[in-house]
């Protein structure tokens, strides 16, 4: 069987679990900005917007990731799993349950249109309680994979990579397709969206420190998402890793005494990914101390 039969086949029985489940949809409130200013010890002027973790995914193993020819004849999009991918995600699944094991734990996902990580997600789904636990589950392609062109010819796209690791991942740009910039800006559109969502779902009664994000993407788009977050620059995000394939990516919500929040980045993962030290917490955080000792 050719990939674009295999594929087609897989596109019509992917189970796709959301549309099965009656979740909650998301408003359509204006956006609120995910950079709130602080003001010391007045939880009213300084909103908490921030779930319990945010845990990002890479895709389990494509046919992609084994077979480069297989872009040839079947589209980015349409590229299934793997065997191994299929079980990849279901080990994924048994992970993320033991990590999201609180008794009141609620789980908000976003997964890319690609039908890799739409299999990635079918995997997972049969962990979580969809009428107690799963809010809702949102197919957000701005998380997509970069677009590196069409039906592709095999030694271009190699040659392409090849450019691609002098020049630098951020601001090299394919031939027929997107450069890392694109993805970072269309990343950062999604952050806000998601802000305003996890507001919205806490106004209806899910309790932020109660809430999970998963979020089921792509490894650069995973990459460039942490570097938006957390206002990493090029030099840091070029010199990060991809994640392994469905490796969890864990940020989790801290807060001090004053009741101040922000997301850090678990140092296992910040090891993982090849980081700097300073990658893991927002470069904005300390701004908060300072303005609490200019106060007190």
């Amino acid at each position: 069987m050719n990939h674009t039969m295999m594929s087609n086949n897989l596109v019509r029985s992917c189970s796709l679990c959301c549309r099965r489940f009656n979740f909650v949809q998301r408003c359509s409130s204006s956006t609120i900005s995910w950079e709130s200013k602080v003001v010391p010890n007045d939880p009213r002027k300084n909103p908490d917007f921030r779930p319990r973790r945010i845990i990002l995914m890479r895709h389990g193993q494509s046919m992609g990731n084994v077979d480069e020819s297989a872009y040839v004849t079947t589209a980015d999009w349409r590229i299934p799993l793997t065997d191994l991918g299929r079980k990849q995600a279901k080990d994924a699944g048994k992970r993320l349950r033991e990590k999201i094991c609180e008794k009141d734990a609620s789980v908000v996902f976003y997964y890319s249109p690609y039908l890799r990580t739409k299999q990635t997600l079918d995997e997972i789904m049969p962990f979580f309680d969809h009428r107690k636990e799963v809010v809702s589950c949102l197919e957000e392609p701005r998380i997509s994979e970069q677009q590196i062109g069409n039906f592709q010819n095999v030694q271009q796209v190699l040659d392409a990579k090849a450019e691609r690791s002098k020049f630098g991942r951020f601001f090299y740009r394919f031939p027929s397709g997107e450069a890392g910039l694109d993805v970072y800006s269309r990343v950062s559109s999604f952050i806000p969206t998601m802000v305003r969502d996890c507001t919205q779902f806490d106004i209806a009664g899910h309790k932020l420190d109660n809430l999970n994000v998963v979020i089921v993407t792509h490894g650069l788009a995973l990459r460039l998402f942490l570097m938006r977050w957390f206002q990493w620059s090029v030099d840091d995000f070029e010199q990060s890793q991809n994640p392994y394939n469905c490796e969890l990516v864990t940020m989790n919500k801290i807060k001090d005494s004053s009741g101040y929040s922000w997301m850090e980045l678990e140092e296992k993962d910040r090891v993982s990914l090849d980081l700097p030290d300073t990658c893991g917490v927002p470069r904005n955080v300390h701004l908060h101390f300072e303005d609490r000792c200019n106060h007190s």
